[in-house]
C-alpha cells in the first residue's frame, strides 16, 4: 500500500515521504481500516516535527483523524493507533473505539467532525456550561477548531463574536454563522478589544474560546465578562500566555482547560454520548463541517504545511479513490 511517512523530524513538507509498504497488522484489541478520507489536524504537524505530546518512533505515519472502512463494510470515525496514522490506504485503530460515520455527512466531513466538534462539544458543554442567549466569543473562527466552536455556538443559541486574520477568513466566518466579525489583521489589539467591548454594549463575552494563545489571550482577559468563563483549547500562536489569577479574581471569571483526549480514558462514555449529540446535530443540519480543501494522498504533504503555516480555513481532507 501507499502510505506518508516521516523518517525524521522536521517541516511536513520536507521530512513526509510518500512510500510502498505492506498495510499494518493489528494488535489486540485493534482492527484493519480502509481510509476513505483523512483530515488533517494541526497535531499531524507537531507529530513531524517532534513537538507533539505523543511521540511515535519512527518512521511513522501521521494522520490521527479518519474516516474509515471496516472489513464487514461500515463507515466509521476512527482515531488511527500510531504509528499507523490516517495516511495511507489502510491504518489501524482501536476497535473499541470505533464510532458509526453519520449517514448525512459524506467521508471528507465523517473525517473532520470527530475531534475538533468532540473538542468544541466538551469545551463549550461541558466545561464552560454555555447556555442559549450568551455571548460566545471564538478566536480563529474561521480555522478547523474555530469553526466548529462557531457552528455549534450558534445551535446552542449564542450569539457568536468571531475573531479571524484576514479579509478571506472574516468572509468565511460570515458564511459559518458568526453574528459580529473582527478581522485582527485590520485593527490594533486595543480595536479588538474595543470591538469586544462595543458588540457587547460593554459588558462582554461570557464565555471566549481560544485554541490561539499568546496575544489572543490576553485580549480575553481584556473582555471577558463578569462571571465569564474562558476555555484554553491550544496554543496555535506557539506562545503559551501566563495569566495573572490576580486578575482573574478582581473580574471574577474562570480559567478552564481542556484537554479532550483525557474523556477517552478517564470518561469514555462521555465521548460516546457527545458523538450522539454530534449525530443528531448534522442530521438536522444544524453543524456540517467546513471542508475547504480536498485533495487526494499524494497531496498530503504539502496540505499538512499549509494547515501548520496557518493558511487554511476550516478543514482540508486527504480523500481517497472512490470516497464520497
Amino acid at each position: 500500500m501507499q502510505a506518508w511517512q516521516v523518517h525524521e523530524n522536521g517541516e511536513p513538507s520536507e521530512v513526509m515521504r510518500l512510500t510502498d509498504v505492506a498495510p499494518p497488522t493489528p494488535g489486540d484489541g485493534q482492527v484493519l481500516l480502509k481510509v476513505r478520507a483523512a483530515n488533517i489536524n494541526f497535531p499531524d504537524a507537531l507529530l513531524c516535527r517532534g513537538q507533539y505530546q505523543v511521540r511515535p518512533p519512527l518512521p511513522f505515519t501521521p494522520g490521527v483523524e479518519i474516516c474509515g472502512e471496516s472489513e464487514d463494510g461500515r463507515r466509521v470515525i476512527a482515531n488511527p493507533a500510531l504509528p499507523y496514522g490516517g495516511f495511507a490506504e489502510y491504518a489501524v485503530a482501536d476497535a473499541a473505539a470505533l464510532l458509526p460515520a453519520p449517514d448525512a455527512l459524506d467521508d471528507a466531513e465523517v473525517a473532520a467532525l470527530h475531534i475538533g466538534y468532540q473538542t468544541g462539544w466538551f469545551g463549550l458543554h461541558r466545561r464552560a456550561r454555555l447556555e442559549a442567549g450568551e455571548t460566545l466569543l471564538v478566536h480563529a473562527a474561521a480555522g478547523g477548531v474555530g469553526s466548529a466552536a462557531v457552528q455549534l455556538g450558534k445551535a446552542a443559541g449564542a450569539t457568536v463574536i468571531g475573531v479571524v486574520g484576514g479579509a478571506e477568513k472574516a468572509a468565511v466566518a460570515r458564511e459559518l454563522g458568526c453574528d459580529v466579525v473582527i478581522d485582527r489583521r485590520a485593527e490594533s489589539a486595543e480595536d479588538v478589544v474595543a470591538a469586544v467591548k462595543e458588540a457587547t454594549g460593554g459588558r462582554g463575552a461570557d464565555v471566549i474560546y481560544d485554541p490561539v494563545g499568546g496575544e489572543a489571550y490576553a485580549q480575553s482577559a481584556k473582555v471577558v465578562a463578569f462571571e465569564g468563563r474562558i476555555v484554553v483549547v491550544g496554543f496555535a500562536s506557539g506562545s503559551i500566555p501566563s495569566p495573572g489569577l490576580n486578575h482573574a479574581l478582581v473580574k471574577n471569571y474562570s480559567i478552564l482547560g481542556l484537554h479532550w483526549g483525557l474523556y477517552n480514558t478517564k470518561n469514555p462514555k462521555l465521548v460516546q454520548h457527545c458523538h450522539e449529540q454530534l449525530t443528531e446535530l448534522a442530521a438536522r443540519g444544524a453543524i456540517r463541517p467546513l471542508v475547504s480543501e480536498r485533495v487526494p494522498l499524494g497531496g498530503a504533504a504539502s496540505a499538512v504545511q499549509k494547515v501548520a503555516d496557518g493558511l487554511s480555513t476550516g478543514r482540508i481532507a486527504v480523500v481517497m479513490e472512490g470516497a464520497t
